[in-house]
């Protein structure tokens, strides 16, 4: 089995969602969960828990508040094995030192703020920009309309070769069976004419050429490094059922290859315009909305870029980031 899906809660209705949607996530991907409440978390964010007060003491409260989410992820997923635990620090300090051991972390994020559509609370701004592996934070407010079942979208930064955001981005479409839009947003130049189209040759025209062939380039290798995968899982699978003999080898090879890995469409989107805006609106009746981070060897502050501040919180849909040094 592999690392668990770890989900930080702190007896808010934001925290309720993101257990709801871990909850899902590790059923779906076949992973435990582990539930963590770090009991610091009030007094790092300055607010109660709208659990039942009644129950006296901060600790008994913390285990009361991890219980009761024990409990409503065996209600709903009775599948999934979960594991719920009170940790005396601040939530960052826990759940980036969770974020060591595990496939993804996932929190709720808060509107405090006076502006109505700025949707994160400081921890998850401070895990996204710390963790070591993919964080994806759910949104406090509930999207207009339905998302459209599968659809995930990322952006594509200006690596050369597939990042660790698309991999991740790649690999949650095909644990859906659903679609991938894959999105590379780029900039008119500040001199060129405002012809829409662009002209051939100007500018502008230069600009968007590039971007699509950087965008063909980098999901030809995402699906080269795929096929590679594949080949390697189904070579492994069939090792392994050696012993069972040929014909049990091959039928097994066929289940692996069968099993949460079914062809994702692709879909290509080249977009003039701010790279959060872009992403932004392509997010919109999607399930999931992926971002990479850099991490810097050394830096220990929060490593987050401008795209990512935004997205987190003006995006529609729950945001993953994916810092380029994850290999899960």
């Amino acid at each position: 089995m592999g690392l668990p899906v770890v989900v930080g809660v702190d007896g808010s209705e934001g925290s309720l969602r993101a257990l709801d949607w871990a909850a899902a996530e590790a059923s779906r991907s076949r992973l435990p969960l582990r539930v963590v409440h770090a009991s610091l978390w009030e007094h790092y964010e300055g607010l109660r828990p709208t659990v039942d007060a009644a129950v006296p003491g901060e600790q008994l409260l913390a285990e009361h508040l991890v219980a009761s989410a024990r409990d409503r992820v065996r209600d709903l997923r009775p599948e999934v094995s979960v594991v719920a635990d009170v940790q005396p620090e601040d939530p960052v300090a826990a759940l980036v030192q969770e974020s060591h051991e595990a496939s993804l972390v996932v929190l709720g994020s808060r509107g405090r703020g006076r502006i109505a559509g700025m949707l994160l609370g400081s921890v998850g701004l401070a895990l996204a920009g710390r963790s070591h592996c993919p964080v994806v934070v759910i949104p406090a407010r509930q999207p207009g309309a339905p998302p459209k079942p599968g659809r995930i979208v990322v952006g594509i930064s200006d690596d050369a070769g597939p990042s660790a955001a698309a991999v991740f981005a790649l690999a949650q479409a095909a644990s859906r069976h659903g679609e991938l839009t894959a999105v590379r947003a780029w900039r008119r130049p500040a001199h060129a004419l405002l012809t829409h189209p662009p002209l051939p040759g100007a500018p502008a025209s230069i600009q968007r050429q590039q971007a699509e062939e950087h965008l063909d380039e980098v999901l030809k290798a995402l699906e080269t490094l795929e096929n590679r995968k594949k080949q390697q899982q189904a070579q492994e699978s069939q090792e392994a059922q050696q012993p069972q003999g040929a014909q049990e080898a091959q039928e097994g090879q066929g289940a692996a290859g069968r099993e949460g890995s079914g062809t994702v469409v692709v879909h290509r989107s080249v977009a003039q315009g701010p790279a959060h805006q872009v992403l932004i609106e392509a997010a919109e009746n999607a399930e999931l909305l992926v971002v990479g981070a850099r991490r810097t060897s050394g830096w220990h502050g929060l490593q987050l870029g401008p795209v990512n501040h935004a997205v987190l919180h003006y995006s529609p849909c729950p945001v993953a980031v994916v810092p380029d040094t994850y290999r899960g």
